[in-house]
Protein backbone atom coordinates (compact mmCIF):
# COMPACT_ATOMS: atom_id res chain seq x y z
CA UNK A 1 0.00 0.00 0.00
CA UNK A 2 1.82 3.32 -1.33
CA UNK A 3 -0.19 5.38 1.43
CA UNK A 4 1.59 8.78 3.00
CA UNK A 5 0.33 8.42 6.70
CA UNK A 6 -0.30 12.10 7.28
CA UNK A 7 -2.66 12.05 4.18
CA UNK A 8 -4.73 8.56 5.04
CA UNK A 9 -8.23 8.99 4.87
CA UNK A 10 -9.23 5.69 6.73
CA UNK A 11 -10.50 7.78 9.47
CA UNK A 12 -12.95 9.52 7.43
CA UNK A 13 -14.43 6.68 5.77
CA UNK A 14 -14.92 4.92 9.74
CA UNK A 15 -16.24 7.87 10.89
CA UNK A 16 -19.14 7.71 8.13
CA UNK A 17 -19.60 3.72 9.04
CA UNK A 18 -18.50 3.29 12.21
CA UNK A 19 -22.23 2.89 14.46
CA UNK A 20 -23.13 -0.45 16.07
CA UNK A 21 -26.64 -0.32 13.62
CA UNK A 22 -24.92 1.49 10.46
CA UNK A 23 -23.40 -1.10 8.91
CA UNK A 24 -26.52 -3.83 9.59
CA UNK A 25 -28.48 -0.81 8.30
CA UNK A 26 -26.58 -0.77 5.20
CA UNK A 27 -26.83 -4.16 4.69
CA UNK A 28 -30.25 -4.32 4.82
CA UNK A 29 -30.56 -1.58 2.39
CA UNK A 30 -28.09 -3.08 0.00
CA UNK A 31 -29.76 -6.21 0.25
CA UNK A 32 -33.73 -5.84 0.31
CA UNK A 33 -34.18 -2.48 -1.25
CA UNK A 34 -36.56 0.21 0.12
CA UNK A 35 -37.55 0.16 3.40
CA UNK A 36 -39.78 2.01 6.03
CA UNK A 37 -38.62 2.86 9.21
CA UNK A 38 -41.14 0.64 11.03
CA UNK A 39 -39.46 -2.25 8.78
CA UNK A 40 -35.87 -1.72 9.87
CA UNK A 41 -36.45 -1.59 13.31
CA UNK A 42 -38.29 -4.83 13.45
CA UNK A 43 -35.29 -6.43 11.51
CA UNK A 44 -33.19 -5.27 14.36
CA UNK A 45 -34.91 -5.81 17.77
CA UNK A 46 -31.85 -4.65 19.58
CA UNK A 47 -32.13 -1.13 18.48
CA UNK A 48 -33.93 1.64 20.34
CA UNK A 49 -35.75 4.37 17.78
CA UNK A 50 -33.74 6.83 18.83
CA UNK A 51 -30.53 5.14 18.51
CA UNK A 52 -32.01 3.76 14.80
CA UNK A 53 -33.30 7.37 13.69
CA UNK A 54 -30.08 9.11 14.61
CA UNK A 55 -27.68 6.45 12.77
CA UNK A 56 -30.58 6.82 9.64
CA UNK A 57 -30.07 10.65 10.07
CA UNK A 58 -25.94 10.55 9.93
CA UNK A 59 -26.13 8.03 6.94
CA UNK A 60 -28.45 10.80 5.09
CA UNK A 61 -26.06 13.71 6.08
CA UNK A 62 -23.48 11.48 4.27
CA UNK A 63 -25.26 10.79 0.83
CA UNK A 64 -25.49 7.38 1.89
CA UNK A 65 -28.98 7.14 2.46
CA UNK A 66 -32.18 8.61 1.25
CA UNK A 67 -34.92 9.54 3.09
CA UNK A 68 -38.75 10.11 1.61
CA UNK A 69 -41.41 10.77 3.46
CA UNK A 70 -45.01 10.36 1.91
CA UNK A 71 -47.55 13.27 2.68
CA UNK A 72 -49.87 11.18 4.55
CA UNK A 73 -51.46 10.40 7.49
CA UNK A 74 -49.74 8.27 9.10
CA UNK A 75 -46.64 9.47 7.80
CA UNK A 76 -44.94 7.25 5.45
CA UNK A 77 -41.58 7.19 5.33
CA UNK A 78 -38.95 5.13 3.43
CA UNK A 79 -34.92 4.81 3.22
CA UNK A 80 -33.61 3.23 0.24
CA UNK A 81 -29.37 3.48 -0.60
CA UNK A 82 -28.32 5.72 -2.85
CA UNK A 83 -25.80 5.39 -5.88
CA UNK A 84 -23.24 7.15 -4.03
CA UNK A 85 -24.17 4.72 -1.14
CA UNK A 86 -23.63 1.57 -3.40
CA UNK A 87 -19.86 2.42 -3.71
CA UNK A 88 -19.80 0.87 0.21
CA UNK A 89 -20.66 -2.66 -0.71
CA UNK A 90 -17.15 -4.39 -1.77
CA UNK A 91 -16.21 -2.29 1.81
CA UNK A 92 -18.48 -3.90 3.59
CA UNK A 93 -17.86 -7.32 1.71
CA UNK A 94 -14.12 -6.99 2.55
CA UNK A 95 -14.70 -5.94 6.03
CA UNK A 96 -17.17 -8.88 6.95
CA UNK A 97 -14.83 -11.68 5.17
CA UNK A 98 -11.55 -9.89 7.25
CA UNK A 99 -13.83 -10.21 10.65
CA UNK A 100 -14.90 -13.76 9.63
CA UNK A 101 -11.72 -15.07 9.00
CA UNK A 102 -10.55 -12.91 12.41
CA UNK A 103 -13.42 -14.55 14.44
CA UNK A 104 -11.63 -17.98 13.31
CA UNK A 105 -8.08 -17.08 13.89
CA UNK A 106 -8.90 -15.81 17.43
CA UNK A 107 -11.00 -19.34 17.84
CA UNK A 108 -7.98 -20.85 16.82
CA UNK A 109 -5.50 -19.49 18.81
CA UNK A 110 -7.53 -19.80 22.37
CA UNK A 111 -7.93 -23.74 21.38
CA UNK A 112 -3.85 -23.37 20.85
CA UNK A 113 -3.41 -21.95 24.21
CA UNK A 114 -6.07 -24.17 25.99
CA UNK A 115 -4.30 -27.75 24.57
CA UNK A 116 -0.95 -25.92 25.39
CA UNK A 117 -2.23 -25.86 29.27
Amino acid sequence: MDKVPEECRVEDALGILVGKWKPIILLHLLQEGTKRFSDLKRSMPGVTQKMLTKQLRELEEEDIIQRVVYPQVPPKVEYSITEYGRSLEPILEAMHEWGTKHTAHKQEKQITQINQN
